[in-house]
């Protein structure tokens, strides 16, 4: 059975299915790439957590980044929040964002026990 959470019009932010949480892309607010990325992967935790699941726990992760020059700055939070021996697999790449001022965006698949 498909579990859909906090589901939209648009999007549920949470869909879990035979032992993956599927969650939607997340953003953070700030100036600078570092700021963006720790809040985003501060919503992540919570989203994380919500689905039954946690860091050590994800299978993938997709970033998109606004300018593939903001690479260093990004890895500078994501490699400090990952636990150590629990990477997922991992995509990154440049696309135009929702909004100008938005730099990353993550999109993260993690199993949970069912």
């Amino acid at each position: 059975m498909i579990e859909r959470i906090e589901t939209g019009v648009r999007s549920s932010k949470i869909v879990k299915y035979k032992g993956i949480a599927y969650i939607t892309g997340q953003v953070g607010e700030g100036e600078t790439i570092q700021e963006q990325t720790a809040e985003c992967l501060s919503r992540l935790d919570a989203l994380l957590e919500k689905a039954g699941s946690s860091r050590e726990h994800m299978l993938r992760a997709t970033i998109w980044l606004a300018d593939m020059s903001d690479f260093a700055g990004l890895n500078e939070v994501w490699n400090a929040w990952v636990p150590e021996g629990h990477a997922p697999a991992r995509a990154c790449g440049e696309a135009k964002l929702a909004r100008p001022e938005l730099k990353v965006e993550i999109i993260v698949d993690a199993a949970y026990e069912e």
